[in-house]
């Protein structure tokens, strides 16, 4: 669209001015969730350490057991934790899931399929070479690089970083995030509303955003609308965060005062993009004092759903890549709409969620102020602008489970 930068376009810029903090901390396995690990992790053991088994039964020799209905005498008893002895042959062990299987054992059969008879064990069924047992290193091998550097760490990732014996992690520092809302309008829930106020639900909206990311916020409140105000509140957070995030007073009218002071106390581009809902979004820095460099600022629309959709498309590939990460932008599944929506000139990002066909259904209103369909929602279709919609077509679709 004519004198608006489309959606690519303002990501890559955005992503252009997003440097990675440099600084590293050890930290916790156990508290390491969420945060992104800044040097590789290496295996120093197998994992399994040792063949062991899948399951409770009877480890033996498979020669030991031509026809269903073999009868084996139970020479010893394994539980996980412990180590037996070599396998006679003709005899097998009782043994436990996890347990090491003996030297001389090829094959566990479960114990559902062995009759116990005394101290020997008829076996109804013939095994083969390598049954129900984990191999040695199967999972991880020595040596391995098991988590690269730049990951966002999830549950899964901390258990695979204890699995290897790692108590501790390297992980870049938290990102610091200054929040403040402006408009006189807003109040804060718990307050009376005065004529024409609104409650404040960006700051709600944005600082849960952002401790979801693993950002330490500093939340600044609602800052009036005043010139001098906005720029002493500049100021303050430039001196302590990495980056500055606001919602509202972007535009351009004359109660808008967040694009004048962060000009007078740093730069600023201030963009139209062409998506729905969103579109203005400033982008710039804020000086700090003494010649310590500079705080990044983001700018974000004041409606709850232009700037809960602008931060998740825009602004969270901006937090990853500032925190280290590589992984940046979500991944998308494609369904079937079953509904019908014309298009927008605008690239749109409508909120849908996934119905017990496993198809989509739309909001029914996508107003930038019905934040009610942000919960209603399962996540959002990407659709190209001037694309019209027929039910059957098949869209892009970003799960919140992606995105949050």
């Amino acid at each position: 669209m004519s004198g608006m930068l489309e959606f690519e376009d303002a990501l890559g810029r955005l992503l252009a001015g997003a440097h990675p903090v440099g600084e590293t901390e050890l930290v916790s396995t156990q508290a390491a969730a969420g945060r992104v690990l800044a040097a590789g992790l290496l295996s120093a053991i197998d994992v399994p350490p040792l063949d062991n088994t899948s399951m409770d039964g009877y480890a033996l020799r498979c020669a030991d057991v031509p026809a269903s209905g073999s009868r084996l005498a139970v020479a010893q008893r394994i539980p996980a934790g412990s180590v037996g002895h070599t396998l006679a042959p003709g005899t097998a062990a009782r043994i436990f899931t996890g347990a090491p299987v003996p030297a001389g054992a090829d094959a566990v059969v479960m114990q559902e399929l062995c009759a116990v008879d005394g101290d020997a064990i008829t076996v109804n069924h013939v095994p083969h070479v390598g049954e129900w047992i984990r191999r040695c290193g199967e999972d991880i091998a020595a040596g391995a690089e098991v988590l690269a550097p730049g990951t966002r760490l999830t549950a899964a990732h901390v258990g695979v970083a204890a699995s290897v014996g790692a108590a501790q992690l390297t992980v870049f520092r938290r990102l610091r995030v200054a929040l403040f809302s402006t408009g006189d309008e807003l109040a804060m829930p718990g307050e009376p509303l005065k004529p024409g106020g609104i409650y404040n639900s960006n700051r709600y909206t944005l600082r849960a955003l952002l401790e979801g990311l693993g950002c330490v916020v500093d939340d600044m409140g609602i800052v009036p609308d005043t010139r001098d105000a906005t720029r002493a509140a500049l100021r303050d957070a430039a001196a302590g965060n990495d980056l500055i995030l606001t919602s509202g007073g972007v535009s351009v009218g004359e109660e808008d005062h967040v694009k004048p002071a962060v000009e007078a106390e740093g730069s600023l581009d201030l963009w139209k993009i062409a998506i729905k809902p969103g579109k203005p979004l400033a982008f710039g820095s804020v000086r700090r004092s003494a010649g310590e460099g500079a705080a990044a600022f983001i700018g974000l629309p004041g409606n709850p759903v232009s700037s809960f959709v602008t931060f998740l498309m825009l602004v969270r590939p901006f937090i990853l890549k500032s925190q280290g990460a590589f992984e940046l932008r979500p991944r998308a599944r494609g369904l079937q709409a079953d509904f019908d929506c014309k298009g927008d000139p605008r690239r749109e990002f409508l909120r849908a969620r996934i119905n017990e066909t496993g198809g989509l259904d739309l909001f029914p209103n996508q107003s930038s102020g019905v934040l009610t369909s942000c919960t209603w929602a399962d996540g959002l279709i990407d659709n190209p602008p001037r694309h019209a919609i027929v039910s059957g077509d098949t869209v892009r679709f970003l799960p919140f489970s992606e995105l949050l």
